[in-house]
């Protein structure tokens, strides 16, 4: 049996049927835009109450998952990059300089805005329930110790915090002999050494070298002497007294036009050592104080952040003259003394304790090799800021490099094993941590 109906007869007489699917739409649509709008609503109230709180509610999370894939892939290369350098090491191969096609890429990458960016990122506060899980994660991906922080994890808002943590006292003992030199950082010695060629030349890395004068700047007071001179030339017999040698930086400094203008020609003084030492990320980041000085001068060089890692320094030439640094000169018991600190890839700054106030990474900096440094002297007429051995002096943000070049005394005798003049206690590829000897002078001095 079929049943039928007119179609003149609709099934809802008051409505026709064109209106009653039109109002059903609108009915349908102001339903779900009010239950829309009241979810919206309710979670601005539960965040504080304003949309700038609703989306402050997803930058939290998704800077902790970006953290954490850069965390995975910085752990990826550096686990790849030590194997290499492991193989390389136990077949006795020193690496050379050999520019490929990614350092010249690395370039035409804008790495300030880059590091700026990863900044604001490790910045960023991390909610407390996720503090612990995040610094242990950064401490198993670049070996780092969190049994030697000061804090416990929790208290660290952001992963900076972390990454510059101070450490538990008595977790760096300071070497007391005051006839020695301590490291100023963790790290691993890359290069070590006295400067004698004209010069003053540094090796960065086999085949490849830079001036001293071009990473400590041409208005440094480094002790060099005039071409065509030897060191037996600046000092008449046998070693420099000890009051020689504490006023020497002022003769440099205070040297002729002749030989500051002509740093290719110049030889460096006799008794003119340096240290090279690269810190990982996973490594103690604040800088100490080597030994009691006096910084006299402090000079900044805007410039590009370059990786530090082995294969950058092995692929971009002039890597540490290039790179954004800031300098220290000054004067210690022995003569001149210089350290330079040199900022990396991400983040990139470099933090000063005794100068608060100094940025670096700044955005508007200008990458002119031509700009002077920005300069500053420190109580110009007094003896500059006195630093005592094992004192934090400042904090790098990211994996970095410091360079330490200084006087220290000669041998009386040209013996080898003679031990009163300075010897070094380390070599390259050794790990060396703050505090620990870096070298030694003294009569039946051992390392």
């Amino acid at each position: 049996m079929q049943f039928g109906t007119s179609h003149k007869l609709p099934l809802f007489p008051h409505l026709k049927p064109s209106r009653y699917l039109h109002q059903n739409r609108r009915f349908f649509a102001s339903f779900f835009a009010k239950k829309l709008n009241d979810s919206a609503q309710s979670r601005a109230y539960s965040n504080g109450g304003t949309a700038d709180s609703e989306g402050s509610s997803y930058l939290v999370p998704g800077a902790t998952v970006a953290t954490l894939l850069m965390l995975g892939a910085l752990h990826a290369r550096r686990l790849y990059d030590d194997k290499k350098v492991e193989e390389a090491r136990e077949k006795g191969i020193e690496y050379e300089f050999q520019p490929d096609v990614k350092a010249t890429f690395l370039r035409l990458l804008p790495l300030r805005p880059i590091s700026r960016f990863w900044g604001f990122l490790a910045s960023v506060e991390v909610p407390v329930w996720m503090r612990p899980s995040l610094c242990r994660a950064w401490a198993r991906a670049f070996h780092s110790n969190i049994e030697e922080a000061a804090l416990p994890l929790e208290e660290y808002s952001s992963l900076r915090e972390f990454f510059v943590r101070a450490l538990k006292e008595g977790s760096r003992p300071i070497d007391p002999d005051p006839k020695c030199l301590v490291s100023p950082v963790d790290g691993t010695i890359l290069r070590c050494g006295e400067l004698k060629a004209a010069g003053a030349m540094i090796e960065q890395v086999k085949g490849l070298s830079y001036s001293v004068y071009a990473l400590l700047g041409s208005s440094s007071f480094v002790p060099m002497v005039a071409g065509g001179k030897t060191n037996e030339d600046e000092v008449e017999t046998g070693s420099p007294t000890k009051e020689e040698w504490k006023k020497s930086w002022w003769r440099v400094s205070l040297a002729s036009p002749k030989i500051r203008e002509d740093p290719v020609s110049a030889c460096p003084m006799k008794g003119l050592f340096y240290c090279v030492i690269y810190l990982r990320p996973g490594d103690y980041h604040r800088i100490h104080s080597p030994t009691n000085w006096n910084i006299v001068i402090r000079r900044h060089f805007s410039g590009h952040l370059f990786p530090l890692n082995e294969r950058a320094t092995r692929t971009i030439r002039n890597l540490y003259v290039e790179n954004e640094r800031v300098v220290l000169e000054g004067v210690w018991q022995e003569g001149y003394m210089a350290l330079a600190a040199i900022g990396a890839t991400n983040i990139g700054s470099i933090e000063l304790y005794i100068e608060p106030e100094l940025r670096t990474n700044r955005l508007k900096k200008k990458l002119l090799q031509s700009e002077p440094p920005e300069e500053r002297c420190y109580e110009p007429e007094g003896v500059g800021i006195m630093c005592k051995k094992g004192d934090e002096m400042g904090a790098f943000n990211m994996g970095s490099t410091v360079v330490l070049i200084f006087q220290a005394p000669m041998s009386e005798s040209p013996e080898d094993d003679d031990p009163s003049g300075f010897r070094f206690c380390i070599k390259q590829g050794d790990r060396i941590r703050v505090g620990q000897a870096l070298g030694r002078w003294k009569e039946g001095s051992a390392c």
